[in-house]
């Protein structure tokens, strides 16, 4: 397996729409009270890393600039559209109760959702959404703090850890903790106590 440098993921706090159970993609939506908090969690635990001066890098998308805002304490980060989550097409800004009455073939309500959202009509696909984030993967040269999405954060700790596409599917997409992932292995970082 490739070697990578250590990196420390933040998947961005709950929105509105994460709330109403509806389809984002790259629709815009903002936080919600309780991702406020999932980011000032995220702020407590990354205090001390933030201590060495890493370099953060963030979707450009305004749910993970806002969850970096508090998160990072103010620091500065740079964007990369590499990290936007997967363009869901037809389905952006629909709640998942209705997709779910006319899935694609293939596809269930149990289906991961990685699976579920690259089977977006008009979306990105799967393989199209792999290879942008492999791209940015492929350009991590040192200890790296990113803040970006549910989806295109299980696709870049899968590269990060060399997981299959299955493997994917069973990753946790929890907000209001840190992900460390390093020499291919994905430890979580979390306060004791949860909002």
């Amino acid at each position: 397996m490739k070697s990578y440098p250590k990196v420390w993921f933040l998947r961005h706090g709950e929105t509105e729409w994460n709330a109403e159970g509806r389809v984002q993609g790259q629709t815009e939506s903002v936080l919600s009270p309780r991702g406020v908090q999932h980011a000032h969690q995220q702020a407590r635990l990354m205090a001390p890393i933030l201590a060495h001066n890493p370099p953060c890098i963030v979707s450009p998308l305004k749910r993970t600039r806002q969850t970096a805002d508090i998160a990072l304490g103010g620091r500065d980060y740079d964007m990369d559209d590499r990290l936007k989550e997967v363009f869901a097409g037809d389905w952006e800004g629909h709640l998942r109760a209705d997709i779910f009455k006319n899935l694609p073939e293939g596809i269930t309500p149990q289906s991961p959702h990685i699976e579920f959202y690259a089977a977006a009509p008009g979306g990105e696909g799967f393989d199209t959404f792999q290879a942008r984030v492999r791209d940015f993967v492929a350009t991590l040269t040192q200890p790296t703090v990113i803040v970006a999405h549910g989806l295109s954060g299980q696709l870049l700790r899968g590269e990060l850890c060399g997981l299959s596409r299955a493997e994917l599917g069973q990753l946790t997409n929890r907000q209001g903790c840190v992900y460390v992932l390093e020499n291919g292995v994905e430890t979580v970082l979390e306060l004791d106590e949860v909002v």
